[in-house]
């Protein structure tokens, strides 16, 4: 029996609450449950409502800490954070260890090739598929625990009459889904221009400065200069 509490899954709480913080899914459903200013973004969903969703599910389903700590994670090596960073696999296995590290590059599907060319749509989706068959049980399950809670986000805001497909974001508390990215190499519409300094951690807020020029946060040189975004993620396209 595993101990109550888990020193691993709280890091990776804690390491997904940093990188997620300040990115948002596609799409929202429901009213924010108290008065906001009209500038706040409450009326949109933060990202961690989705890696939280996904790693209950993975625990709910009896998995142990490992499987529940990448599914906290299983985000951020193929997302960029709100400053553009990207995070390499080496770097989050020296935060939480090879075998999180592993589950969670096996649900990351490789958007680029080795060169940063973007890569087509079934491209992409065959090359994850292929990670999947040779990966774990818990990676399968960390995967499937991710498509059921973007499923279930897709059917509550369809049933409630917001395209998730091609509406816009709005300006203020209201703002529908953002449109998917399923079947397209473009990205979504908010993008972050290159960036040869990133901007997380920064000195004076208790994470350790960055010199300029540094990527701390990738080991892949592929990845330098190439473009990312403060990615919002889907709430129902397969991502």
């Amino acid at each position: 029996m595993e101990p109550i509490f888990s020193p691993l899954i709280e890091q990776a709480v804690e390491l997904a609450a940093q990188w997620h913080e300040g990115t948002y899914r596609k799409g929202t459903w429901r009213a924010p449950a108290f008065e906001v200013p009209e500038e706040a973004a409450l009326g949109r969903v933060p990202m961690m409502v989705h890696v939280t969703a996904v790693a209950l599910t993975v625990q709910r389903a009896g998995f142990g800490e490992a499987a529940v700590a990448a599914a906290f994670l299983h985000d951020v090596l193929e997302d960029a954070n709100r400053y553009g960073d990207v995070m390499g696999r080496s770097v989050l296995a020296d935060r939480v260890g090879e075998e999180v590290a592993a589950i969670v590059a096996t649900v990351t599907e490789q958007k680029r090739d080795a060169a940063g060319t973007p890569r087509g749509w079934r491209a992409r989706k065959e090359g994850y598929l292929a990670q999947l068959r040779a990966g774990t049980l818990e990676a399968a399950a960390v995967s499937l625990a991710d498509k059921l809670h973007n499923l279930w986000s897709m059917n509550e805001s369809v049933s409630r009459g917001i395209d998730v497909f091609t509406s816009a974001p709005a300006a203020g508390r209201s703002a529908p889904a953002r449109p998917s990215n399923a079947g397209s190499t473009t990205p979504s519409w908010r993008r972050r221009p290159p960036t040869t300094t990133p901007a997380w951690p920064r000195s004076g807020t208790g994470s350790p400065a960055r010199s300029s020029g540094s990527r701390p946060w990738s080991d892949d040189p592929s990845r330098a200069g190439v473009p990312q975004r403060a990615r919002c993620n889907s709430a129902g396209a397969a991502t």
